[in-house]
Order: structure tokens, then sequence, then C-alpha cells
């Protein structure tokens, strides 16, 4: 039970650290629970983490946990791509091997990307979801393991890990929440330098509420004096405690080798520096000792025997000789398989490695290159490729390591370690000029360059190419999120190509550009994929003209639809056909399918969109199958047809969690939010958008989402959370690109905002720039809702104090607008009804026939909220207009229809709206009259308002000032000041502008009592 734990303590006493380790077993206790726990240990180099971990492991295994240990490896200065996790999930093979094989079931192919043991890596499509879908997978394995037993994941040193372990990591504690699953990741806090990699992670997890973070101290004197005893097995003398105390500072590494040192009788040879006391006891051990052990230093962090043997050259009796000293000093152990060794502390291993002289470490490092070379069976099959390259390169040997270099990059290319590809592309190309012309002849394309441009090639006879490096290094930064270092690529890249007279490869990195460029917020990409078509205009077909083509296409159906989209659409289908690119031929179909819907041809636009789907799922590609599942339904809610989105929305969430499609699933669960809303679902809407705030991290889908939780905030009268989430969303979508759909709906809310806040100005500007803009063909389902919101701002707005001034020149626009808006769906035909309904009423005009065809047109639609509205508007137009019981009848069935929704929403303001319209008619809403508490004839009582506040308020709706109400009302204006601050508690509201605008809404005070008010 206890092989996974290492034990690398020579004392046998734990000391000290009870704070400590009960916040692990307190984190274990509530992971065997069923709630998953993130912990970070830090501590400087030696003072004691890995043995708390020991210690801690040790009891979470008498308690019946799983644990499995992963070391960040260090080779050289390069870290091996997901080291520790791979490490981790092997020991879980072992330990669990049919819940293992059970929680990976149909997902080998991917996670044998990180557990090769699994079976064959996927050779799929590599894209920007590729190293997410992996994490997602890997995640979603680790709970299912975990879930009917306690298991405890230890990931150690993470300051010499890997861009693509961290990213791994950030993941896992973001996203954990299901099974006993315990992760403890550990790291050097005095290696964390301000430029260290390490460091940003740290400070993202420390923002986690679900991430705790221990910070290892240095002992005590007391905690010395009982470490030195458990090592020496008596009680020191006190003169030695404080020596040891003074020259370790507490740090229980150094405690452990001066208490050695003393005991041995070595303590007068000493010098000051605690480096050279690592290598005292180094250098008293055999020669043949110390060769090996300079051989283990500079192998990495561990060393398996067999290649160890190989690269000592020594025989095996005088091999098993020098280890069993060098062990025997505690200087090195043997693994907890016994299938190598190790330094028992890495700052030792250190030290001997510092300690070689350049040319020395060039040796070894070819001895340990020859020896892989030789055979290559040496070490794991998923170190190979990294291990060797590390090796040649730093042998200084340019022939050798620019070809096992590339090699390491296509082993970390298959395993979606995209930072580490970049890396190696990196210095690959830094080799690329000093290596032999010769070996430059001998590499091809199509072994090294998954992303060659097609240009009439044959990339297997073509040699490669410096231009294929920088093709494959742009591609492996825009997936592994280094962005800049990419766009500085392409930079260079364009830069060479200015002379080579080849159109193609220079378009192809001129999209790379454009989709950097927007991933950036530096711009909407339209300028590079500009200067793309024209480089591809009259070429004949080829994929990368396809691909110009199909991104132009889905660029234009975003920022420009219209004709010259469709056109370019089409042309993209024909010329992926013709060249066999089945996956620009998906792409581009489903982006021809939606332009078709927005053109109006909407049944052969969503006919093509489900034979896309179709296609995408026999074909298994993913990234399509993905784009599909926000592109249909996101067509389906602005068709109005809510509820085969949902369906439809609810197939996306399970296809993205099996395909590991994160920042697909992180749309999918914000357009499930916007379709939820419209159905009346709120706290599901809700729930959705917290799904994809926890999974979504790009900027896009978190604006998408602050949108629609904007919107929810706003319908249930929170204006504070509506201004913060329409500031979030804002914030995620930047200024550099802005899409019309994205843009119109945040227009929308933000009149609503600047409206319940009684901002009419602002409002009124907010429109200004909407209609500035316009409204590109295809989005009406934007444009309605915001002609909406601004018509019904002017209409609750009739009354206030500057409000008339310019309303009609505003309506006027309104009107306008409105006109060139499509109404080819029910849906949109009941908005342009409201919004010439809203117009009406903003000109003082309730015409009940107009809100009649309005509530006619909604009864055919599943939007429970709006409908809702439309009653209460019905109602209030039928009571303003007079008449019989009949229609107090109708106007009573109406509210209370309104009512039972409104509560059942939670939208506070329309059920106060209808509460307050039934006192003021005098209605009855309740089926059974109340016993109890009879209505207040007075509106303002219901609000709970005093005599004297009512008073205020009405001056205060007017637009007064304290001392102008103080001087109406004969009070002193600190006196007014407290009624104007008891009226704004009791209403709930943050400002005048605000109050005033609720009494003018629900219309407290007639308009002439304002009105006579205001001329006096």
């Amino acid at each position: 039970m206890l092989g996974a734990v290492e034990t690398r303590s020579v004392s046998p006493v734990f000391v000290g650290r009870a704070d400590e380790l009960d916040v692990l077993n307190d984190a274990f206790a509530r992971a065997a629970t069923g709630e998953p726990q993130a912990l970070l240990l830090g501590g400087e180099a030696g003072v004691g983490k890995t043995r708390l971990i020991e210690e801690f492991a040790v009891r979470a295994c008498r308690e019946g946990a799983v644990v499995a240990v992963g070391g960040c490896v260090e080779i050289g200065a390069d870290g091996l791509p997901f080291a520790p996790f791979s490490t981790a999930l092997r020991a879980l093979r072992r330990r669990l091997p049919g819940e293992l094989a059970a929680a990976a079931a149909g997902q080998e192919d991917e996670l044998a990307r990180l557990l090769p043991e699994l079976g064959e890596t996927s050779r799929g499509r590599h894209d920007e979801d590729g190293m997410a879908r992996l994490f997602e997978l890997t995640v979603r394995l680790l709970e299912r393991v975990a879930a009917d037993r306690p298991v405890v994941v230890l990931l150690e040193d993470l300051h010499w890990a890997d861009a693509s372990t961290r990213h791994l990591l950030a993941y896992l504690f973001r996203t954990l929440r299901s099974g006993r699953l315990l992760v403890v990741a550990t790291y050097r806090a005095d290696d964390i330098h301000r430029r260290h990699p390490l460091r940003p992670l740290l400070a993202e997890l420390d923002r986690l509420r679900t991430v705790r973070r221990i910070e290892l101290g240095r002992f005590s004197r007391t905690e010395v004096g009982c470490q030195i005893a458990g090592i020496i097995a008596s009680e020191p003398d006190p003169a030695q405690v404080d020596e040891i105390f003074a020259r370790s500072d507490g740090n229980a590494f150094f405690v452990e080798e001066l208490a050695v040192a003393a005991h041995e009788g070595c303590c007068a040879g000493l010098t000051d520096s605690l480096r050279d006391l690592l290598l005292v006891r180094v250098e008293s051990l055999p020669e043949s000792s110390q060769q090996v052990a300079r051989i283990v230093a500079e192998g990495g962090s561990t060393v398996e025997y067999p290649l160890l043997a190989a690269v000592a050259r020594l025989s095996e009796d005088d091999l098993i000789e020098a280890l069993r000293a060098a062990v025997g000093a505690n200087i090195l152990l043997a693994t907890a398989d016994g299938g190598g060794y190790r330094f028992r502390h890495s700052l030792v291993r250190e030290a001997v490695g510092d300690d070689l002289l350049p040319g020395e470490r060039s040796r070894l490092n070819r001895r340990y290159a020859e020896v892989l070379e030789a055979d290559p069976a040496l070490v794991p099959a998923d170190e190979r490729a990294a291990r060797l390259a590390s090796h040649w390169y730093h042998a200084h040997d340019a022939a050798k390591a620019l070809p096992a270099v590339l090699e390491a990059s296509v082993a970390a290319r298959r395993r979606h370690a995209y930072s580490e590809q970049l890396r190696l592309l990196e210095r690959a190309m830094e080799l690329w000029d000093t290596a032999p012309e010769a070996v430059r002849a001998e590499l091809r394309p199509v072994d090294y360059a998954e992303v060659y441009p097609p240009c009439g090639c044959d990339p297997q006879t073509t040699p490669l190419r410096y231009l294929d490096l920088m093709a494959e290094a742009a591609v492996a930064g825009r997936f592994s999120g280094e962005r800049e270092r990419a766009l500085k690529i392409t930079k260079r890249a364009l830069h060479l190509l200015e002379d080579e007279g080849d159109p193609l490869r220079a378009a192809w990195f001129w999209i790379q550009r454009s989709r950097l460029m927007e991933a950036r917020s530096r711009g909407d990409g339209w300028k590079e994929l500009s200067t793309a078509q024209d480089l591809v205009r009259g070429l004949p077909p080829s994929a990368v003209h396809a691909d110009v083509l199909a991104n132009v296409a889905n660029w234009s159906m975003q920022h420009r639809p219209g004709p010259e989209a469709l056109l370019a659409a089409e042309r993209a289908v024909e010329y992926a056909r013709m060249v066999g690119a089945r996956d620009i031929e998906l792409h581009a179909r489903l982006t021809l399918g939606g332009l078709l819907v927005e053109s109006g041809d909407i049944e052969a636009g969503l006919a093509e969109v489900h034979e896309v789907k179709k296609q995408a799922s026999e074909a298994g590609a993913a990234y399509v199958v993905g784009r599909v599942h926000i592109n249909l339904p996101s067509h389906l809610e602005g068709l109005g047809r809510s509820r085969e989105a949902v369906r439809i929305l609810r197939e996306g969430v399970e296809l993205a969690r099996k395909f590991g499609l994160v920042y697909s699933e992180a749309w999918v669960w914000g357009n499930l939010g916007e379709s939820l809303f419209s159905l009346g679902h709120w706290d599901e809407a809700g729930e959705a958008g917290v799904n994809s705030e926890r999974i979504g991290q790009s900027e896009k889908p978190r604006g998408f989402n602050a949108t629609v939780q904007a919107r929810l905030a706003l319908a249930r009268g929170d204006l504070a959370e509506a201004g913060r989430q329409l500031a979030a969303a804002r914030g995620h979508f930047g200024t550099h690109d802005v899409v019309p759909q994205h843009l119109l709906p945040l227009t929308a809310l933000a009149i609503g905002v600047a409206a319940g806040e009684g901002r009419l100005l602002d409002a009124r500007a907010e429109l200004d720039e909407a209609l500035g803009i316009g409204f590109p063909p295809g989005t009406h389902r934007y444009g309605w809702p915001l002609l909406l919101a601004s018509a019904t701002a002017e209409a609750d707005a009739r009354g206030l104090p500057g409000a008339d001034e310019g309303r009609a020149d505003v309506l006027e626009r309104l009107r306008g607008a409105a006109k060139g808006l499509t109404t080819n769906v029910p849906v949109w035909q009941g908005y342009e009804r409201w919004v010439r309904a809203e117009l009406l009423r903003a000109e003082g005009r309730d015409a009940p026939d107009e809100w009649a065809e309005v509530l006619d047109a909604f009864e055919l639609l599943e939007r429970p909220y709006d409908l809702a509205c439309v009653r209460y508007r019905l109602a209030e137009s039928l009571l303003v207009a007079g008449g019989g019981e009949e229609e107090r009848d109708r106007s009573t069935e109406l509210l209370r229809l309104a009512r039972a929704a409104a509560d059942h929403l939670g939208a506070r303001p329309l059920a106060d709206a209808v509460s307050l319209l039934a006192q003021r008619a005098r209605l009855t809403l309740s089926r059974t009259p109340e016993r109890t508490s009879p209505v207040p004839a007075d509106p303002a009582e219901a609000l709970g308002l005093t005599s004297r506040e009512r008073d205020v308020l009405r001056l205060v709706a007017a637009g007064h000032t304290n001392r102008r109400i103080a001087e109406e009302l004969f009070i002193s204006p600190k006196t007014a000041s407290v009624h104007v601050s008891n009226i704004l508690a009791k209403l709930n509201v943050s400002g005048r502008g605000e109050a005033a605008a609720l009494a003018h809404r629900l219309r407290l005070f007639p308009p002439e009592t304002v009105d006579a008010r205001t001329t006096g």
C-alpha cells in the first residue's frame, strides 16, 4: 500500500508541522466525503516539504486512500511534458487497473497522450481545442477513478514544471467538481523569482476560493533540537544545537547535513558555505562513487539503472560497489520501484551539477545521447524523444541536435504539449544555421510539419524549410496561448516571404496572423484576411485558397453579413471539395447554412446545418461538432424556436464533455442560459451561467455569458448586478473587435440599465451610437430588442423633467430603424408590434387595440416573461382608456396572469408594477379576497411611505433639489435630506434619478400634478 510513497529523510522522527498536517488532514477528510480538494504547498529548498508530504501520505494510506505520486522532471534546463501527471496516472493504473480502464473507456486514444499504456494516440486534426480537450478528459478521468474511494494525487516540484503541466494543473484546480479526490502540489518558494513562469499560475490559483495554500516555514530552535535528537538517537548537546541552528537557520535539510557531519566528526573541516557542505560528503566518497554521482547529476531527476550502467562504462560489480557507497552515505537512493537512482535531495544534485566543468558536462551529455540513440528502450517511451533532444543539444552537436529536437517537437505535438512544441521548434530554428547543409537536406516536411502549407510541393521529397518550422511554431504558439511569440514568428516569416514569390504560403501566414490579432484583441483580423484574399485571388483551387475563403465567409457572417459573405462561403465549399479538404468544407458549409438562415432562406439554411451536424458526427470531426452545437441552437433561438435550441444545447453539453471540447462547452452553456431565459427557466439559466464561467477562460464566451446574466439581473430588478455584468461583458469583448451580435445586445442592456436608474439622456446616447452603426443584414434578432428597450425607456420616462425635450426626434428615428428590420418569423412580427405599441405609449396614446395585437402574437410564442409584460401593458391601456365592467374584468384577469408569471420568475419590477396598477384601479387580483390587511387606497402607502415622504417623493420626481423641497414644504433642508434618504431606502433604489424613474413608471402621481409643481 505504501509502495508509492518514497522516504528520503535520514531522520526517523517527524518534527513539528502540526498546523500544516492538520490542514492536510482536514482536506483529506473533506475529500473523503465527496468534496474534492486542492492544495498548494510551498517552501524554500530543504525546508521539509517532502517529509511533510511523506508523513501525510502514510496516514492517508492507513485511512484507505490510494496515493499516487508524480514529480516534475528536470533534464538539464528542460522539463518533460506532463511528467508528474503521467507518473501519477501510471501509479493509479498499477493500483487500480480495472477502475482506471473503466474510467478511460471510449477515450483511450486521447488519454494515451498522457498515459501511453492506454493504447495508440489519436492522430486526428490538431486545433485550438486539442489541449483543452485533453485537460477536460484528464480531470473527468481522475473524478471517475475517485468516485468510490479516496484518491490522493501528490505532484512535486512545480518549480520545474513545463508549461503544459502548469496549464493542466490550473485547469484541474479550476474545474474539479466531484469525486473523493485530493490534489496536493508542492514547489520551492525561494526559486520563484519575479520572472519565474510559475509565478502567474500561483497568482491565478490564489484567486480561486477552492484552492488552499500552505507556506512551510523554517524550524524553531526547539524543533531543530528535536530533529537532531532523532537523527543521532540521543539528546544533543545544547551548544551543538545552538551552532547547528545558527548555521542552518532552521532549514530542515541543512540541519540533517550538519547533524550527520557533526556526528561523523567532520565538522571541524567545514567551510561557512552550505553549498560546500553539500559537496563535502560527496567528495568523501571513493572516486568511482563520485563519478557515478556526477553522471546521475547530469542525467536528470532520476536515472534508470540500465541507462546509468551504459553511460558509466563500469563493470557491473564496480558500478554496484560505487552505488553502494553513494547510497550508504545517503547521497543517492534507489527509486521506489528499484529501477533507478536519484539524489536524496535535489540541492545535492544541483551542487554536484554546478561543480561540473563545461567540457565535462558536454561530454556526459554526449555519452547519454549516444547510449540512448543506440538503445532507445533504456528509457520510457514517452520520455525518449525529449531526453535525447536535450542531451544532444547540451552536447553542443548541432548536426545531431537538430533532427533530435525536431523529433521531440513532433512527440510534444502528439501529446498536445504545444508549449513544449513551441520551445523545441524555437530551439530548432536556433540550430538551423549551425547544422550542416547535408543534415538539413535529409529533413522532410512530411515528418516534422503537421501544418505544412500546401504550395504545390511534394512534402515527402521536398527538403524541410526554415519557413516550415516557422509555420509549425506559429500554430503551436496559437494553440498554447503564446500568441505574442506567435505574432513575432508570423511577422518574421512574412518578412522572409517578401521576395519569395510564394503567395499561398504568404496567404497562409496572413490567416494565422488574422486569428492571432483577433485573439489578442489587437484588431478585428480583417486587414490580415483581406491581404490573404488578395494573394490567392486568381490562383487555382487549393487547400489554402479554400481556407482563406472559409475564414473570410466566417468573419463576414459575424461582422458584415450579406451577399458577399454568402458568395465567399459558396466558393469556399466548392474549392474545399475540389481539393479534398474535408474539415475546411464542413466549416464552410456550416457558415453557409448560417448565412442562408440570416438572409431569410431559413429552411434551406437549417437543412444545411443539420446535414453538417450529421456528417461531422459520423466523421468524428470533434471541432466541427462543437461549432455546430453552438451555431445551430443560436440560429434556432434567433428564430424564436428556443425549445428546439435547448434540446440541441443539452446534447451539446454531453458531446462537449465527451470529446473534451472546453471552448465549445463554455459557449454551449452560455447559449443554453440565453434560451432558458427566453423559456422562463431563469434559475436554470443562472446555473448555466455558473457552468459557463467555470469552464470558459476565453474572453468572448465569458463576455457572452455576462451579457445573459446581465439580462437576468435586469429583469429581476437588480440594477447594480446588471450594471456589473454589463461592465464585465464589455471588458471581456474589448474595444477592437465587438461584432454586431455582441454589441447590439450590450447596447440594449445599457439602455435598460440607464432607464432603470433614471438616466434617460444616457439611454438616448446608447441608442444614438447603435443607430449610427446601423443594423447589418441578419442582425434583426438583436435589433428588435434594442429598439424595444429604447421605446420602452421613452414611454416610461413620460412626465420626467426634461424627458419631453427631443423625444419626438428619438421616436421618429426609432420608427425609421424599425422599417429596416426583418419580420419574417413570428417572434420578430411580435416584436415589431410591441415596438409600435410602445412608441404610441411614449406619445401618450394608449391604444388597447394595438396592445391586443401584440398579445395575440406573444400568446403563440413560448416566452412567458415577454407575454407577462405584454399582458400588463394591455391591462394598463384598457384601464387608462376607461370602459365598462367587461374591460375591468379583462384587465383583472390579465394582471392576475402577469403577476403569477412575474412571481414565478422572480421579476420583481414587473410584479411591483402589476400590484400598484391593480391598487390604483381598485382591482383584486387574488381569486379569493384576502380577509386581512385591506389593499391600501394610496399606492404610495403600499411602498411604506408616510404622507410627508409621499409629498417629498412627488417633488423629487419633479426634479427639485433638497433646498427647493424645503421651501415648498416649509421644512429645513436637513429634514428634507433625511426624508429623501428614507425614501431611497424604502424604494430600494440607489439615487434620486432612479427614485423619480420608479415613481413615474408606476404612475404614483398624475402627470398634471408634477407639471403644476414644476411650472410653479
